[in-house]
């Protein structure tokens, strides 16, 4: 029996960006992602507080390497997750929603088996992990006991990322807001008790991690299952069953795209092992830096979130003009975010690093980090709406590229560079790691002028 198609006007689960305003589409669709990604940051933020005061210096440094480590894994559950929901938005886009069940079910049990494998991987090889970071001896057992606990977490932080995927996928940014803002609201509160009512320490900051991602990733399989009939997925076991068809251009896509994103988090874990190297006051000071760092990525990946689904809709329903108006209106948005960033930055940089700690030599040197931050806020507004144009067209031999030359030539070589060659020491590899951000922009920039992207095959048949 032939599937119910789902046509984009019929369905309330899924959102028209073929046709109307681009400016409000994108603000409409962006806003929930903006804000849940601000909620994210705000609970990072306040995980780094509690542990700075409560547990001091080495918790911080401790939490600082684990959470580079979940980055890194992190990082690659987005990859796939994001080549799903560009997927998802090319069905949409050529009315082909009849297939979405089974790609569903393909993009589950392949990225839950990813997430099992992978844990299973780093349980065994966590200490030597801890080895090449080069832990600072202080900080060693509160990293490893964090380390050890989001692991067994990771397949709840692959699970969110596909739930989420599929209902951005169908343009809706809503429901993936609201399973974050509970999970920001419970992580806080689990943070206040296992941390400073309990002393459970890092163990604490993680189990509340855990717990949160787990209880997000359950709320999103509720909605979804509440919408099989909408999205055209039951959930049953046969419909878990993993097809060639698509399986085939998930791989294809998010391949490259978690290579993209793993590359660049490799590449943090290097640098910021050379880092760790200089001690436990400049670990804690990058611990904070990358937290600041933290929110202007969030502001800017819910532009290439958003804009992304919609290029992908637009080149699925072949509609190439609109497609530069996306990437306009990306650019006025990020600007706009990310300058009250760098205004902040610049303006109260002392009140914005004492909120983390009172350590008054971790805040003296927190002042060399502000240029830092300003590269860094500034790299964001130019790099997501590119980002979205190459991952919206599903160029993924771009993707590669970009992640040699941002991870292994620009972040690595200009952080050894600075660092070791020209004497920087650890502001070098800071300086490095802030430039590198800008390589997708150049690159990506290049691509769009010479409008290749409009003559890219699909992803799917047609």
């Amino acid at each position: 029996m032939r599937k119910k198609v789902f046509y984009l006007s019929k369905s309330k689960a899924i959102t028209n960006f073929t046709t109307g305003n681009v400016t409000r589409q994108l603000v409409t669709f962006s806003a929930p992602i903006f804000f849940s990604n601000l909620l994210q940051a705000v609970y990072s933020m306040v995980d780094t507080m509690i542990i700075g005061r409560f547990v001091g210096s080495a918790g911080l440094s401790g939490v600082a390497i684990g959470g580079d480590i979940l980055n890194f894994l992190t990082f690659l559950a987005v990859g796939f997750a994001t080549a799903s929901q560009v997927l998802i938005s090319q069905y949409i886009g050529a009315q082909k929603q009849d297939e979405i069940g089974d790609l569903i079910g393909t993009i589950f049990s392949f990225l839950m088996t990813l997430a099992l494998m992978i844990s299973g991987i780093c349980l065994f090889l966590r200490e030597p992990i801890l080895n090449w970071m080069s832990t600072p001896l202080e900080s060693r057992p509160f990293a490893s006991v964090y380390l050890t606990t989001i692991i067994f977490g990771l397949v709840f932080i692959f699970g969110y990322n596909i739930v989420s995927a599929i209902f951005r996928g169908f343009g809706d940014a809503k429901r993936p807001f609201l399973f974050v803002a509970m999970a920001a609201v419970l992580n806080i509160i689990l943070d206040f008790l296992f941390v400073v009512g309990l002393n459970m320490n890092t163990f604490g900051a993680a189990l509340a991690t855990v717990i949160s991602q787990g209880f997000s990733f359950l709320l999103g399989l509720f909605y979804l299952y509440k919408m099989k009939d909408e999205i055209g997925f039951n959930f049953k076991l046969k419909n878990f069953r993993l097809k060639r068809a698509y399986l085939q251009p998930l791989i294809s896509l998010g391949t490259p795209m978690a290579f993209e994103a793993i590359s660049v988090q490799f590449s943090v874990l290097f640098v910021n092992s050379w880092i760790n190297s200089y001690g436990v006051m400049i670990s804690a000071v990058s611990a904070i830096g990358h937290k600041l760092g933290m929110i202007g990525n969030f502001f800017a990946n819910a532009i290439t979130l958003s804009a992304s689904s919609m290029i992908g809709q637009n080149i699925g329903a072949r509609k190439y003009d609109r497609v530069p108006r996306i990437i306009r209106d990306s650019f006025m948005i990020n600007a706009f975010t990310c300058s009250f960033l760098i205004f902040s930055i610049l303006l109260f940089p002392g009140e914005i690093f004492g909120l983390f700690t009172d350590d008054p030599e971790i805040l003296q040197i927190a002042m060399q980090y502000v240029p830092i931050a300003v590269l860094i806020f500034s790299s964001a507004v130019v790099r997501s709406p590119i980002n979205a144009l190459i991952r919206g067209t599903g160029n993924y031999r771009l993707n590669f590229a970009i992640a040699i030359f941002d991870a292994y030539i620009a972040r690595i070589g200009l952080g050894l560079l600075l660092g070791l060659v020209f004497g920087l020491d650890y502001q070098g590899f800071w300086y490095g790691n802030a430039l590198a951000g800008f390589v997708p922009f150049i690159i990506g920039g290049v691509y769009f002028l010479s409008g290749n992207w409009k003559s890219r095959s699909h992803l799917i048949k047609t």
